[in-house]
């Protein structure tokens, strides 16, 4: 829909709508750019203190994935007239103190009634203009890295189908609440995996690069149960949904397990960072190649 809507041409927009990227960013001046981003969502977990947590996180994993240090947020609330003002109290807390962790304040935000529960934020940050990353920055040469183990999704699902266990559970959910922030030497390329998958977000970077990435699946971390769950079944729709719109620019060798390309395509909510650079950071899992007939390689 977005192809739909005319590009407003200015020189400060140095990264837009348009590129599929994870924030928008603007520069103000020669030294400094703003990086712009939102998201919200329904509660992943049942613990309200936790879900505003992650919520944070989430967001602010877009200011991290530009090379930003995020300094300050809106919240964004749908929350149903009469609901538990406890809960709420704690949604709220939850996502103020994994804000302060980031060194980030609330300045305010906007709430409305809705029956289904929603909680996120917009976050800006900061980035000197010659030092952004975006999705487009793979080169031929550059490894691949990935920043958390994947399985998210699964798990989730698995939990709401009572297949989960507590401690794969907690697991899951210690990796949400870890702020993607850190130093990202010799990055050239750089998008945080979320709602489409490690196979998803790979496929937007390869395309905004003109190159191939080759992933060997044996090198992917995964979290503590998620194999399992993957075999059992506890198979999101926005897995589906991922495999349906990127597979046709994934090549997936027949060797790779059912239970293992799930897992690449599950939906990660806070997951980690996909980065093409020089120097590693986090998990090593493939390699940027010159471009073929597919965007994604699994080998």
């Amino acid at each position: 829909m977005l192809s739909r809507i005319p590009r407003l041409t200015n020189a400060n927009v140095l990264v837009g709508f348009d590129t599929s990227d994870d924030a928008g960013v603007y520069k103000l001046a020669p030294e400094l750019a703003l990086v712009q981003t939102v998201d919200f969502f329904t509660p992943i977990v049942d613990d309200p203190y936790t879900f505003g947590a992650i919520a944070a996180a989430n967001a602010l994993s877009d200011v991290y994935a530009m090379g930003g240090r995020p300094l300050s947020a809106l919240s964004i609330l749908a929350y149903p007239d009469g609901g538990d003002l406890d809960d709420l109290e704690a949604i709220l807390r939850g996502g103020g103190d994994k804000l302060r962790e980031a060194g980030c304040v609330l300045l305010g935000g906007h709430s409305v009634k809705d029956e289904e529960i929603k909680f996120g934020y917009a976050v800006t940050g900061t980035v000197h203009p010659d030092q952004v990353l975006t999705n487009a920055g793979a080169r031929l040469g550059d490894e691949l890295y990935l920043t958390k183990p994947l399985g998210t999704g699964i798990i989730a699902t698995a939990h709401k189908r009572g297949l989960a266990n507590e401690t794969d559970v907690a697991a899951a959910i210690a990796s949400m609440l870890t702020l993607n922030q850190g130093p990202l030497p010799e990055a050239h390329g750089v998008t945080d995996v979320t709602g489409f998958g490690l196979l998803g977000h790979a496929r937007e970077m390869a395309l905004a690069s003109g190159v191939s990435l080759e992933i060997d699946w044996r090198a992917v971390e995964f979290l503590p149960g998620a194999l399992d769950y993957s075999r059992a079944g506890a198979i999101p729709g926005g897995l589906k949904n991922n495999r349906d719109f990127a597979g046709c620019d994934v090549a997936v060798a027949d060797d790779v397990p059912p239970e293992i390309a799930h897992l690449l395509y599950d939906p990660q909510t806070s997951g980690g960072l996909l980065v093409a650079g020089t120097s590693p950071v986090g998990r090593r899992i493939g390699r940027v190649v010159p471009k073929g007939e597919k965007a994604i390689w699994v080998k």
